[in-house]
């Protein structure tokens, strides 16, 4: 009987460089594969982990407008990097005791320290989660006459 004889192909079935008999199933490869792919793993890890680093540490920015043709950074206490948007003037309303964010509902007194002043002349909303009914964070406002 004729011993099997191993042949290496950069790409098969199992894994990238598998090694595979004449008869084109799997042979042992000594676990040099799983040392391959623990690697790749640990890769990705990594790389998630950096990503979310990342994001953390800088601010997610508003877009360029008229007034501010660059853009600008939202606060960090305010975004976390998706918690924050330009908002239609007419999305935010106002009465006696406060702005209203009318697609919730809820009032934000004028004397909340949630309330910041526009760079920009635009009203942006920042919500939990940038979510459409989420609690706010962060109220941009226009100044009076901009």
């Amino acid at each position: 009987m004729r011993p099997k004889q191993a042949v290496h192909y950069p790409i098969c079935r199992c894994h990238v460089g598998c090694v595979v008999d004449g008869g084109g199933t799997p042979a042992s490869n000594d676990g040099f594969a799983g040392i391959t792919l623990l690697r790749q793993a640990a890769a990705v890890v990594v790389g998630a982990w950096v990503l979310l680093v990342s994001s953390e540490a800088r601010t997610h920015d508003a877009l360029p407008t008229a007034a501010q043709p660059q853009g600008w950074s939202y606060p960090f206490s305010c975004c976390s990097g998706y918690d924050c948007r330009e908002v239609a003037y007419n999305a935010i309303g106002e009465r006696p005791e406060g702005y209203v964010i009318k697609g919730t509902g809820e009032v934000i007194t004028y004397t909340d320290s949630r309330i910041k002043n526009s760079p920009d002349g635009v009203f942006h909303w920042c919500s939990a989660a940038g979510a459409s009914d989420g609690h706010t964070i962060c109220l941009f406002v226009p100044p009076r006459g901009f």
